[in-house]
C-alpha cells in the first residue's frame, strides 16, 4: 500500500502539471504578488464581460504547478468568476523558501493583492464576495489560514491534508516517513522546484517543532471549533491514496458536525486525488455551493 501510495503522489504531481498547459488561457494574465521581502509568481483567470465578479483565491498543492489547479481556474473563470492562483514562496519562479509558515504568509499578500483599490478595478473583484480553497496541500493550508482570520467567511479544501495527521503519521511510521522523505528529496532544488527554508523538510524538524505543529491550527480537527460559523465545503475522493478520505476529509467533517456547524457540506467522488474523471462535477459542485452562498447573503441583506 505504501507503495501504491508513493506512485500515485508522483503520477498525481507530474500529470496534473502536463494536463493543464492545455488550458483556454484566453483570459489569463501573469501577475506578481509584492510580499514584503519576497514576490510571488501567480496568475488570474479573468471572468468575461464587464461586471464585478466574484473572485476565489485558489491554492496550488504541494509543489504545486505554474498552470492551473486541477483545471478549476479555466473551467471556473467561464462560469463568471476571477480565480488568482500562485506559487508558494520558494517553489518554482517565485522568491524566498518554502516552508508551512511562509505559505500562510503568502495567503495574506494574495488576500492584500485582491483587496488593493488598483486591483480591483482592474480586475472587476467583488471583495464582498471572495472565497478561499484549494486543492490538496492547498486545502490544508486554506483551512488553517481561516481558522487564523475570522473575516473569512467561506472555505473550501478539495482532497485537502490536515496538516496535524499528517505530522503524526510522519513521526509514528517510519515506513511511511522514509516514502516522504525520498519524495521531498526529489522536490528539492537544484534538481527540484522546492527551496526549503532551514527545518522545514519533515526529516529537520525538531521534537519542539513537531509539537509546535500538533498545538497549532495546522491540525484541522483540532481546531474545528473555530470554524463552525463559517460557509465550509469538503471534497475528497473515495479512491484517493493520497489524502485517504477516512483520514483527512471524514475525521473533519465529524468534529465540525459534532460543535454543531450547520454550514459544512461534504461531497465525495469515486475518484482518486487528481480528480482526472470527475473535475466536471466536481467544478459544478463547487459552482453550486457558491450560488448557494451569495443567494444566502442576498436575503439576509434584504430582511434590513
Amino acid at each position: 500500500m505504501r507503495i501504491l501510495f508513493r506512485v500515485f503522489l508522483l503520477i498525481a504531481v507530474c500529470s496534473i502539471a502536463g494536463e493543464v498547459r492545455s488550458a483556454d488561457n484566453a483570459n489569463l494574465q501573469n501577475i506578481l504578488i509584492d510580499r514584503g521581502d519576497v514576490t510571488l509568481h501567480g496568475k488570474i483567470f479573468l471572468a468575461e464581460n464587464s461586471e464585478m465578479h466574484p473572485t476565489i483565491l485558489l491554492l496550488n498543492g504541494f509543489p504545486g504547478n505554474e498552470t492551473d489547479v486541477i483545471g478549476l481556474g479555466a473551467r471556473l473563470s467561464k462560469e463568471g468568476y476571477n480565480v488568482l492562483t500562485f506559487n508558494y514562496s520558494g517553489t518554482f519562479q517565485s522568491e524566498g523558501e518554502w516552508s508551512f509558515n511562509n505559505s500562510q504568509q503568502d495567503i495574506q499578500a494574495a488576500f492584500d493583492y485582491l483587496m488593493a483599490p488598483e486591483n480591483i478595478t482592474k480586475f472587476r473583484i467583488d471583495t464582498s464576495q471572495i472565497v478561499l480553497g484549494g486543492w490538496s496541500f492547498g486545502g490544508g493550508m486554506a483551512m488553517t489560514y481561516a481558522i487564523d482570520h475570522p473575516e473569512v467567511r467561506s472555505v473550501f479544501s478539495i482532497a485537502g491534508t490536515d496538516h496535524g495527521k499528517f505530522v503524526r503519521e510522519y513521526f509514528y511510521d517510519q515506513e511511511y516517513a522514509s516514502i516522504i522523505d525520498e519524495i521531498f528529496d526529489e522536490y528539492k532544488a537544484p534538481s527540484g522546484p522546492v527551496r526549503f527554508a532551514n527545518g522545514a523538510m519533515p526529516r529537520e524538524a525538531s521534537a519542539e517543532k513537531v509539537m509546535e505543529i500538533l498545538n497549532s491550527t495546522l491540525y484541522l480537527k483540532m481546531n474545528a471549533s473555530q470554524l463552525r460559523d463559517r460557509n465550509i465545503l469538503l471534497i475528497g475522493g473515495f479512491d484517493d491514496l493520497n489524502n485517504p478520505i477516512e483520514d483527512h476529509m471524514l475525521p473533519l467533517y465529524r468534529e465540525l458536525k459534532r460543535v454543531k456547524s450547520n454550514r459544512v457540506q461534504l461531497v465525495a467522488f469515486q475518484d482518486a486525488h487528481p480528480f482526472r474523471d470527475t473535475r466536471e462535477p466536481l467544478a459544478d459542485s463547487l459552482i453550486s455551493w457558491m450560488k448557494d452562498i451569495a443567494k444566502q447573503k442576498a436575503q439576509s441583506l434584504s430582511r434590513y
